[in-house]
């Protein structure tokens, strides 16, 4: 019983520090765009980083499972 004297009072600070924190994040712009990353990954140009020829089968891998 005496445990619940240090339980309730450290969980009441635990949620106020959450909360602290969550209200941070909102006036800090945490959740403004929510779309734009997945857009921006979707609208990358890497294609310079391309290798120009790309080989599908190596000359050292056995593909069909003849030697």
């Amino acid at each position: 019983m005496d445990i619940l004297y240090l339980l309730i009072p450290l969980s009441l600070v635990l949620v106020f520090v959450i909360a602290a924190l969550f209200w941070w994040s909102l006036k800090s712009g945490q959740y403004e765009d929510l779309d734009g990353p997945g857009y921006r990954i979707l609208m990358d140009d890497d294609e310079s980083d391309a290798p120009k020829n790309r080989s599908t089968v190596d000359s050292d891998q056995n593909v069909g499972g003849d030697k």
